[in-house]
C-alpha cells in the first residue's frame, strides 16, 4: 500500500471519530434585558452533561423556574472535550 493510501486511511479514521462534546447549561440573574452583565457574580454553569437531551432537561427546569423574571436567562453552551479550554484573558 502506497504512503498516500495509508494517509488517506488515517483521515477517513479520524473524520468518523465522535466528537465528544460536554454540555452545559448556563445563566443566572442579569443586570438588564442584554444579557452581558451578571448582578453581583459570575454566571452559574451547572453540568456537564454528556447529551443535548439531558442539558435541555436541566435548562427546562431553570428556565420554567425563572420564566416570570426578565432579568434571568439560561442557555447550553456545547463544549469539545478535546479542544483545548477557553482563553479567559
Amino acid at each position: 500500500m502506497a504512503a498516500a493510501e495509508r494517509g488517506a486511511e488515517r483521515l477517513e479514521e479520524s473524520e468518523r471519530r465522535p466528537v465528544m462534546q460536554q454540555y452545559w447549561v448556563v445563566g443566572g440573574e442579569y443586570t438588564d434585558t442584554r444579557f452581558h452583565n451578571t448582578v453581583g457574580r459570575d454566571e452559574t454553569w451547572i453540568g456537564p452533561f454528556d447529551s443535548y437531551d439531558a442539558a435541555m432537561a436541566e435548562w427546562s427546569k431553570h428556565a420554567w423556574h425563572t420564566v416570570d423574571d426578565c432579568h434571568t436567562r439560561y442557555r447550553i453552551e456545547a463544549i469539545d472535550k478535546d479542544a483545548p479550554p477557553p482563553c479567559t484573558d
